[in-house]
């Protein structure tokens, strides 16, 4: 009896233990040996292990998977159109806009953090060579065209309704020159000169019967009288809308005959410089160049430039997921992933489940071995 007791007990004890070391190897083996093992020559079986043997295969096969399965185009663009997801990004982009409105740093300095030396310099250089060119393609274009062909017709019209205007400003500084004692003084000149280059007799009578003086004062009434005389407004109105016209009519190339290209690009790069100070500008700090759109920028342009950004990309993800190369990114990453940190994380995941199946081998084992001990004491 004890025999038979000792017969049954051995053969469940061998059992286990083969069912159970069989599965903890076989599980073992999914990952180990890490790299082939040689003896004689000759590369041992089942080196390296399942999963490092089969690596490069398992690579391509996850990356098939994410692009055909996981990581599609239609869900993808299912995820940028989703309301939600829109609202966080709105919520992310405000939140980042708030940082920003409150940061503390110039504009000069923000330019030279993205690797912009000396953006002052680079901002001018660049405003004077869009002016520039701007300008060559205008005549370019524009050259053989005459100035009404190329001044928009509104503002022409504009033009010729401020010639009265212009004409009331002329004569009215003039008025006003002729009755200072400057003008007087200058008239003065003007009638010493002609005199002096009248050496006939109608010079000597006049400055022996009337004097210097007694001419200017007779002369300088009568000019300001004539510039305060309607037909003179009117003369001086007519004269300034024929030269308008005649104007009106010359080519735009022309323009660079009275006046050298050297000259209008740099008066036009002055005037461009002085109108936007660079310098002061790029001194500013970004929240005081923003705090007063802040509540548009936030409120308003955020929300659409969210919306306009996920559509943009939502209609082109197939292509952007082309040009990625998804499919090849997920390889290189599982080809280069440590096997040794993949056992890790997959003993770590599932620790407690190969330790069941290690005890079911086991137990399995032992039945097998109580069957063949009723087997072995039947035989005998």
């Amino acid at each position: 009896m004890l025999e038979t007791v000792l017969v049954i007990f051995t053969m469940i004890l061998i059992g286990a233990a083969i069912g159970g070391i069989t599965n903890s190897l076989a599980i073992r083996m999914l990952f180990r040996p890490y790299h082939p093992v040689y003896l004689f020559g000759k590369q041992l079986p089942f080196t390296p292990g399942l999963i490092p043997k089969r690596r490069e295969e398992l690579a391509n096969q996850l990356g098939r998977m994410v692009v055909d399965h996981l990581l599609t185009p239609e869900s993808l663009r299912r995820k940028l159109l989703d309301n939600n997801f829109q609202e966080d990004a709105v919520k992310w982009v405000k939140e980042e806009g708030d940082r920003l409105f409150s940061s503390t740093i110039t504009i000069e300095e923000l330019i030279t953090k993205m690797g912009v030396e000396n953006p002052s310099l680079v901002v001018e250089h660049k405003l004077s060579m869009l002016v520039e060119n701007k300008y060559i393609q205008m005549m370019n274009d524009n050259g053989e065209k005459s100035i009404r062909e190329v001044i928009p017709a509104d503002l022409l019209a504009k033009a010729n309704d401020k010639l009265p205007l212009l004409t009331e400003y002329i004569i009215s500084k003039g008025v006003v020159f002729f009755e200072s004692s400057e003008g007087k003084d200058r008239l003065s000149h003007m009638i010493d000169d002609f005199l002096a280059s009248r050496s006939g007799m109608l010079g000597g009578m006049l400055q022996m019967f009337l004097g210097n003086a007694s001419l200017v004062d007779k002369v300088q009434p009568e000019i300001i009288k004539f510039l305060k005389n309607d037909g003179t407004t009117q003369l001086v109105v007519n004269m300034l809308e024929n030269e308008w016209l005649k104007l009106q009519e010359r080519k735009i190339g022309e323009l660079e005959k009275d006046i050298p290209r050297e000259k209008i690009i740099s008066f036009l790069k002055q005037t461009i410089h002085k109108r936007i100070a660079v310098n002061v500008y790029m001194e500013k700090e970004i929240n005081e160049v923003l705090m007063p759109y802040k509540d548009r920028i936030l409120n308003d342009m955020v929300p659409k430039i969210v919306e306009l950004a996920t559509g943009f990309i939502a209609n082109r993800t197939e292509r952007m997921m082309e040009r990625l190369h998804l499919a090849d990114i997920v390889r290189t990453q599982v080809e280069s992933f440590p096997v040794e940190r993949l056992e890790e994380m997959v003993l770590s995941i599932s620790r407690r489940e190969f330790k069941m199946i290690t005890y079911l081998g086991a137990l399995l084992g032992g039945m097998i071995g109580l069957i063949q001990a009723f087997i072995v004491l039947f035989i005998k």
